[in-house]
């Protein structure tokens, strides 16, 4: 085996970041040499622990309102696109994969110019903006979902490898799911991505003040809040008498996960993949205002496998959410049935898949390099300052 040397580039949000470290790991492990492109917020990744090295770029998003506002975001990429030239340069970077993000988009176009073969990875149900912008540039596409919309009428090749998962989450995969029996405890787990949802801090209160008491006296819940509710989020509960761990962030989610019965969610593809490999039957609200509302695309997929259940925010009340809860932690076997198709929905081996599909392009880029131009993208020489960030 020939030891390559790949750039993956991600946006600063663990939703992108995550999948990329997975990839990062699964290469690693085969011998191959991994350079992480990030911005700004993505500078904690650099620690002297990983076998990969960090290096920061100039991104920005175009998005923001404003004139100045975005011929300044489109400055600080086209400044991007500098740094990830000269990254790509400096370590003999044979290939580029994009996870979306801003970030992603000055690497990919500098590999572009280089003549590096591209592999985009797509999260959601849905192509994301910046993978719209760079899907022209892309060698292959691979997709999370067996359907992803915006892909249709491109011309690059798709595959679906899934969604790389923390190996945390991983370690769970094989831990059996146990519906509530008789009068036993119910771990209910409560999560709102990596802010928490003010939604599930003003409907949960007066959701599960609504049910019959002795179905809440079994409850033991663990909720993600934001900061702002705690206090009045751990109030509501203890004026119930009701179990209740709350808390603004949980480092060992993947472990609460596994030991729920039921899982209350927004539907963001690092919580659907990681609820999929796990196995748990999941409540999904998805987050009304994301970008082309991709959140309640990437739940009704999980619905369509029978892995959960989405309810819009629009239409959700306490009292909407109150009858759900009590129906569906009333009935074990459809909760055990959720919990198989969840499970079966998961792709286990995602990181794997990906960093195959990323090591076959690159060698069929390779193929059609002739002469001189070839060795050089077989070089595998190291240059001295190969953990050097660049900003």
């Amino acid at each position: 085996m020939i030891p390559r040397r790949i750039a993956l580039a991600a946006g600063g949000t663990g939703g992108h970041v995550f999948p990329a470290l997975s990839l990062a790991d699964a290469l690693s492990v085969r011998g191959h040499k991994v350079f992480v492109l990030t911005d700004a917020r993505g500078g904690a990744l650099d620690t002297p622990d990983t076998p990969w090295s960090v290096h920061l770029i100039r991104a920005a998003s175009p998005s923001k309102p404003g004139l100045f506002a975005k011929l300044a975001a489109v400055t600080k990429l086209g400044l991007g696109v500098l740094d990830a030239r000269l990254v790509l340069k400096t370590f003999r970077i044979e290939a580029v994969v994009g996870f979306g993000g801003y970030p992603s988009v000055p690497a990919v176009i500098a590999g572009s110019w280089l003549n590096k073969p591209a592999v985009l990875h797509e999260q959601n149900a849905v192509l994301g903006r910046a993978n719209r912008w760079l899907v022209a540039r892309a060698d292959v596409v691979a997709t999370s979902f067996d359907a992803t919309i915006g892909v249709d009428g491109a011309d690059q090749p798709m595959e679906r490898t899934g969604n790389p998962v923390r190996a945390s989450v991983l370690a769970r995969h094989s831990e059996l799911y146990r519906a509530p029996v008789d009068d036993a405890p119910i771990q209910l787990c409560v999560f709102g991505g990596s802010l928490g949802a003010r939604v599930f801090s003003n409907l949960l209160p007066a959701a599960l003040a609504l049910l019959p008491e002795r179905l809440r006296a079994r409850l033991r819940l663990t909720q993600q809040c934001r900061p702002e509710d705690l206090k009045k989020v751990q109030g509501a509960y203890d004026a119930l008498g009701l179990q209740a761990e709350v808390g603004a962030f949980f480092d060992d989610i993947p472990a609460r996960l596994a030991a729920a019965q039921l899982v209350i969610a927004r539907a963001g593809a690092s919580t659907l993949s990681e609820l999929a490999v796990i196995g748990r039957p999941s409540i999904l609200v998805p987050y009304p205002h994301a970008m082309d509302d991709h959140q309640s695309l990437n739940a009704a997929a999980m619905e369509a496998a029978g892995g959960g259940w989405c309810l819009p925010e629009a239409t959700l009340t306490a009292q909407r959410l109150a009858e759900r809860l009590e129906a569906l932690l009333g009935d074990p076997e459809t909760l055990a049935s959720a919990a198989r198709a969840a499970h079966d929905f998961g792709v286990v081996d995602a990181a794997d898949r990906l960093a195959d599909l990323v090591l076959r392009t690159l060698t069929a880029h390779s193929g059609k390099l002739a002469g001189p131009e070839a060795g050089r993208h077989h070089d595998t020489h190291a240059p001295a300052n190969e953990r050097k960030a660049l900003a």
